[in-house]
């Protein structure tokens, strides 16, 4: 059973590129509008500086630790995956290039043009220097470098100009004459401001939009920052650094997690550096300077691009009143029968509601929490944090639950990665309003997604509560797809308790009789899953799953599918990122088919399907079929038991199945091939047919004028 080169993996870095080249895909593809196609340039390059920072970061540990790493890495060493990685980035890189270049000329069809320092004439010379007096100049960090005893150290969230000054040669005398001696070099850096948008816009001319990068603002205006020096030329090159991104977590036993994990982030700045980007069309002499100064060497990533970088700036591309260059605005539709005007909890209490956001609204969520913080006969709050968002509407609703004198208790992950500094934040926040925190446990991520309520009613203590597949996060939730259960199914809120219980006391290991819980049971619970199915394939009775992740890479679990194919089950998946999995080898995965499905909408839903027998057993999950999620986090999947609930689950599955425009199929190729629209069938797009399945559930001619569809 193998692959006609053996492999029965797919190497996980290399397909997290192949997720991030799909992600590419979008932004040259011509369907989609200009600007959400700079956008998506903007995702490319912010999805690879996290790879760095963390994929790459370890494997380049790894191969510098004199290990090979093979058993690890699946039959690759550390050493040629350092290499592999950085060859296919460098090709991305160049492709990203030849797209941008593509987008650029369309936007100057549409009258939208973006100049750079050398095109600015008439009126634009003005309003440039005014900017850069008024905005840019009072943020700008400068740098003279020759002198300085130690390199200052470079934030890898920031971009910079690495500037070379050719100084005027002093003229001395000689017996011949006048000797004009070597010129003197001098370099610097500037460090380019965050706080200032990256993408200025400049005064209208002649019916057209002008553009110009704050790099080039800041290139415009050398003259004046180094008004003081007498030099010939100057020139100004844009480079970037990556860190790794790990955090090394302190043993110290006297500190707090809070102090630990306050400490680490702070470290992680002068985290070793693991990717050097820079302006290919650099001096060789200047590039030599900051690679010598800076201390990087070949292995450190060193990926010559283009003259801007940091692109992750373009995920905030203005729209320039240009709505005819965006995606049409969905608004979240209402869920059937569960009113955001009367009380949620007693619509709860009658059945079970599910949330599919961002097709239906994340507002339910809000207001369920602001409910609880009023509610008297409501006495207690339990619930997991993992990513909030900046001004969190979450948080206030806590906090308002403790004002009125609710006993709130809140698991917060202060590891969550690149959110640490933000959950400290909003942990400190909390803990001054009385609020009880857990912070995790060690060794292990708390990553599930629950809260639970407990309410007072003729007596006895209800249960009221929400499981979800993704953060509880209102800025991410226009833009993940993710599923939330509603429920007031006091079994399952027996379990959810019990996890808050593990959270107290983790040393004691609970029996759960509805939910699947990592670490301990999610592993064995799916093996045991997938058992019933292969016994059925092979007592000839109908056995299938379904399952819809964000990524599959645990080797172990691979092999769980394979044996399931091999005995005759039909496997669909649909795995938005990272796929190890061969699927469609004879002999080892023939009945697998997997897809992925990129698009306007981040695919982040997690839930599972299986047949048993014709009678599906339906569950959401916020754990991904990876190690981590299996064995090394607290996770949560939860089954699902209404009817209705379980029908939408399959029937958007089946939709997200159906789907001919951005579907494409994993392959140990990492091709990306768009699977094609059979002769003669309608173009099906799932993420709109998705929103369309909800609408068509409801009876749109009732709905208040506020949620009408803005088609």
């Amino acid at each position: 059973m193998s692959t006609d080169n053996g492999y029965r993996y797919i190497d996980r870095e290399k397909s997290w590129l192949a997720f991030n080249a799909r992600v590419l895909q979008e932004a040259a593809d011509e369907s989609v509008p200009l600007l959400e196609r700079l956008r998506f340039i903007g995702i490319f390059s912010n999805n690879l500086d996290e790879f760095f920072r963390v994929r790459f970061a370890a494997v380049r540990r790894l191969s510098l630790s004199g290990v090979s790493g093979e058993k690890i890495l699946g039959g690759i060493t550390a050493q040629q995956l350092v290499k592999d990685i950085t060859e296919i980035v460098i090709k991305q890189q160049a492709e990203s290039l030849r797209v941008l270049r593509l987008i650029e000329e369309e936007l100057v069809r549409q009258n939208i043009i973006i100049i750079d320092e050398t095109e600015v004439t008439g009126e634009h010379e003005n309003y440039v220097k005014d900017f850069f007096i008024q905005k840019v100049s009072p943020e700008l960090v400068t740098i003279i470098l020759n002198d300085l005893a130690e390199f200052p150290l470079l934030k890898d969230t920031s971009g910079y100009l690495a500037v070379k000054l050719v100084m005027k040669p002093e003229q001395k005398p000689s017996i011949l004459g006048l000797v004009k001696p070597k010129p003197e070099i001098r370099y610097a850096i500037i460090e380019i401001p965050k706080n200032t948008n990256r993408i200025v816009e400049l005064p209208h001319k002649d019916g057209k939009q002008y553009l110009m990068l704050l790099d080039d603002v800041i290139r415009y205006n050398l003259s004046s920052i180094f008004i003081i020096f007498e030099y010939e030329s100057i020139s100004a090159h844009m480079i970037k650094i990556t860190r790794d991104a790990q955090l090394d977590i302190d043993s110290d036993m006297s500190k707090s997690m809070l102090e630990k994990i306050a400490t680490s982030v702070k470290d992680r700045r002068i985290g070793e550096p693991v990717r050097f980007v820079y302006d290919q069309s650099i001096g060789k002499d200047t590039l030599k300077f900051f690679l010598d100064k800076m201390g990087i060497h070949a292995t450190d990533g060193i990926i010559p691009g283009g003259r801007y970088h940091n692109r992750r700036d373009y995920m905030n591309f203005p729209n320039l009143g240009r709505f005819d260059l965006l995606y049409q605005p969905r608004t979240p539709l209402p869920v059937e029968g569960l009113s955001l005007d009367g009380s949620i909890l007693n619509r709860i209490a009658q059945k079970d509601y599910l949330i599919n956001a961002p097709f239906q609204s994340f507002s339910y969520l809000i207001k369920f929490l602001r409910e609880a913080a009023l509610d008297p006969k409501v006495t207690a709050i339990k619930i997991t944090l993992y990513r909030l968002a900046k001004n969190s509407q979450i948080i206030s609703s806590l906090i308002n639950a403790a004002k009125n004198g609710k006993k709130v208790t809140v698991q917060i992950e202060l590891q969550a990665r690149f959110d640490e500094a933000s959950n400290i934040s909003y942990a400190e926040q909390m803990q001054q309003e009385g609020i009880e925190l857990i912070f995790g446990i060690k060794g292990l991520k708390v990553h599930s997604k629950i809260c639970v309520i407990d309410r007072m009613e003729e007596g006895k203590i209800k249960r009221y509560g929400f499981i979800s597949t993704g953060n509880f996060n209102e800025t991410t939730a226009k833009i993940y797809t993710d599923l939330t259960l509603f429920t007031s199914h006091q079994q399952i809120l027996k379990d959810v308790a019990k996890i808050f219980d593990f959270f107290d006391v983790n040393y004691r290991l609970h029996r759960y009789k509805h939910l699947i819980v990592s670490p301990h049971y999610t592993r064995s619970k799916f093996y045991k899953l997938i058992d019933r199915e292969i016994n059925n394939a092979i007592a000839g009775r109908p056995a299938y799953m379904n399952l819809k992740m964000n990524s599959l890479s645990d080797n172990a679990m691979i092999d769980k599918l394979y044996e399931a194919s091999n005995a005759g089950v039909k496997i669909k998946l649909q795995v938005r990122g990272i796929c190890s999995l061969i699927p469609g080898v004879k002999g080892m995965s023939e009945n697998i088919e997997a897809i992925s499905i990129v698009d306007y909408l981040l695919e982040h839903t997690r839930c599972y399907i299986f047949c048993n027998n014709d009678d599906p057993e339906v569950y959401i999950s916020s754990a991904d079929f990876m190690t981590r999620n299996l064995d090394g986090r607290v996770e949560v999947t939860c089954p699902i038991y209404d009817a209705d609930i379980k029908k939408q689950i399959i029937d958007t599955f089946n939709v997200g199945w159906k789907g001919n425009v951005k579907a494409r199929y994993h392959s140990e190729k990492f091709d990306n091939k768009y699977r094609i629209r059979k002769e003669g069938e309608p173009v099906f797009r799932a993420q709109f047919e998705t929103y369309n399945y909800y609408r068509n559930r409801l009876d749109f001619c009732e709905l208040p004028a506020k949620n009408k569809i803005i088609s």
